[in-house]
Order: structure tokens, then C-alpha cells, then sequence
């Protein structure tokens, strides 16, 4: 298996990177051809003490590439060896979840195996956030940053090249000037309940839950407009151990630690989703399409974000773009 992959533990540079350059490298001086068979992800865990999500991102970008082909029961193949990309682009991520991988594969997707792609999460560390920046200058033709929670970072993101910017999930009054594909968290809550009314009629209540921290404040703004608009009786708490779950009431979770929290609640005093009480959760996964016969959710596109953003990486346009968001309604509600 060595003499596929090269890791070096004290290395800077990301141990999925890694795996990429070791397998790209590999067809580079003829060791691995189109056809050859390569290890599996469990294999490669063991052997590097690895986790599995670290293999998933490094065979997910080269399926995405067109590189690396999986068949079911079968394993993994090359499927070309084609490695030459035009594109080099640095990407900040604040942390990895399940949605934010539908959008980075998305991106990568659509980016057509025109570009190699570096990935960095600052998991809302402003220093890594800063360090992860600055070691990047010069390095990449294009740069995708996801600012989350930090303000005022004009100072570090004017250091790289400006024509190569793409500011991704939150509009920052100091990054006005660069493209940027963001969410409405505002708008986007509002919108949906205005859309979900007729539904949310028939309940006497309607509790937020948002604990706050990285979660943006502007969907309690949002929330409380839809609710002062319609005349509903509201409450916004911070978690479920500050109110109490009862029939008639609809609550809105951001968190999905609250979610199965709330499922819980909910099986305990026997009250049925969708009946007596209603669910919406925030950010569409696809567990939440199955569970309890299906959960409601409010959700941006991440798909569609990822796909936007490559389509304007490549075309070099200077956009600001409001990615949609929509009610996506289930048997929970």
C-alpha cells in the first residue's frame, strides 16, 4: 500500500491533501494506470490511523475529478489518468457537517475537474482562521472563504490577491466589495413560515429554539416578525430544559442535538408529530427526509450554493448572489 500513498504525520499540509497528491503523484510516474485497483478506505484508515472521514473527503474529490471510479462491491479504480486542473483554489470552511458536504461536493462537482481544491476548516478559531489566510497568500488562483461568526476580518482577507476573493454563506458589511454567495438568515426564516402559514395555523404556539454561539441572531429577528405579523403567541429559548414540551405547540430547532431531543420529548408524553405537535427543523439532511416519517425543515440550497460558486469561480463573475431557501414540508408539521 506504501507505495501508493506517502503520508508524513508531522506535515502542514492536510492528511487527505495528502492522499490526493500521493495518488495523483502515483499516476504521474506510471506506478498506478487507468484500470489499476487501489485500497480501500478501510484499509487505508488502518494502515495510516486515519479517520474515516478524512478518506472520504481525498475519495470524493477524486471521484469528482473524474480520477478515481468506486463500483459497487468491487472497491475502487482509476478511472483516469488525466491530472493536469487550471485551477488551484484555496477553500475556508468553518467546520465540517453534513450539509456543508453536500455543498463542497457540489462544488467540486460542478467545477468539472478543472481545479484542484485545498479545504481548511477554522472550526470558529480566529487564530486558526487567521493563520490559515495568511500561510495561503500567493499560493492559489482563487480563494473561498467562509468568515461564519467573525467580523471586522477586512485586515486579513485584503492581504490576498482581490480580484481572486469569493466571500461564501454570510454577507460581512467589510467584504461588500468582494462576490459572495450568501444566506438571508432573516429573510430566509420569514419567508418560509409566510409560506408554511396555513400549516402553522393550527397550532397555540410557536417556540424558536436557538442556542446561540455560531447560530446567526437574524433568524430570531425573522421569527419574531412572522410572529407579531401573524399575532402568535411566542417564545425564543435557548434550549429545551428552558421550556416545556406540550401539545399545540410548534417548535423550531436550529440545533439537531435539540431535534432528537425534542423527538424524544415528544415519544415520551406519547404526542405525535405532525397531530398535537409540530416540528421544524433548520437545514435539510437526508435523515431528517426519514425520520418520524419525515421532518420539516427550513433549509438553504446547499446543492445549488455549491454549484453557483463554481459556476463563478470559473466564469470569474463579481456577483453578489442570495442562495434560496425554502419550506420543505414533511409529516412533521
Amino acid at each position: 500500500m506504501k507505495r501508493f500513498f506517502s503520508l508524513n504525520q508531522n506535515s502542514s499540509i492536510p492528511k487527505y491533501r495528502q492522499l490526493i497528491n500521493s495518488i495523483i503523484n502515483s499516476i504521474d510516474s506510471g506506478i498506478l494506470k487507468k484500470g489499476d485497483k487501489i485500497p480501500s478506505i478501510n484499509q487505508i484508515c488502518a494502515e495510516f490511523n486515519l479517520s474515516r472521514d478524512t478518506v472520504m473527503v481525498a475519495f470524493n474529490e477524486l471521484k469528482a475529478k473524474g480520477i478515481v471510479l468506486s463500483q459497487p462491491g468491487k472497491g475502487y479504480y482509476i478511472a483516469s489518468t488525466d491530472i493536469n486542473q487550471e485551477e488551484k483554489i484555496f477553500v475556508v470552511f468553518d467546520e465540517l457537517n453534513s450539509f456543508k458536504e453536500d455543498l463542497y461536493n457540489s462544488f467540486l462537482q460542478n467545477l468539472n475537474s478543472k481545479a484542484n481544491v485545498d479545504i481548511f476548516f477554522h472550526h470558529f478559531n480566529y487564530q486558526v482562521f487567521k493563520n490559515l489566510l495568511l500561510e495561503s497568500i500567493g499560493n492559489y488562483t482563487s480563494y473561498v472563504i467562509m468568515p461564519a461568526t467573525f467580523d471586522n476580518t477586512s485586515h486579513l482577507v485584503n492581504q490576498l490577491p482581490k480580484d481572486r476573493i469569493y466571500i461564501l454563506d454570510r454577507l460581512k458589511e467589510d467584504l461588500l466589495e468582494y462576490p459572495v454567495i450568501y444566506q438571508d438568515f432573516e429573510n430566509d426564516l420569514y419567508d418560509s413560515l409566510v409560506d408554511g402559514l396555513d400549516l402553522i395555523k393550527k397550532y397555540d404556539k410557536m417556540i424558536l429554539v436557538n442556542p446561540g454561539g455560531k447560530e446567526p441572531m437574524e433568524r430570531e429577528t425573522g421569527f419574531e416578525r412572522f410572529c407579531n405579523e401573524n399575532k402568535f403567541h411566542n417564545e425564543i429559548v435557548k434550549n429545551l430544559q428552558s421550556t416545556i414540551i406540550e401539545k399545540n405547540n410548534l417548535y423550531i430547532v436550529i440545533s439537531d442535538r435539540d431535534l432528537v431531543g425534542l423527538v424524544k420529548s415528544a415519544q415520551q408524553k406519547e404526542l405525535k408529530p405532525g397531530d398535537n405537535i409540530g416540528i421544524i427543523s433548520l437545514n435539510d439532511t437526508i435523515l431528517k427526509e426519514v425520520v418520524l416519517g419525515g421532518i420539516t425543515t427550513i433549509s438553504t440550497d446547499f446543492k445549488k450554493m455549491g454549484a453557483r460558486l463554481a459556476e463563478m469561480i470559473l466564469a470569474k463573475e463579481k456577483l453578489q448572489v442570495r442562495n434560496p431557501a425554502s419550506l420543505i414540508v414533511r409529516s412533521s408539521v
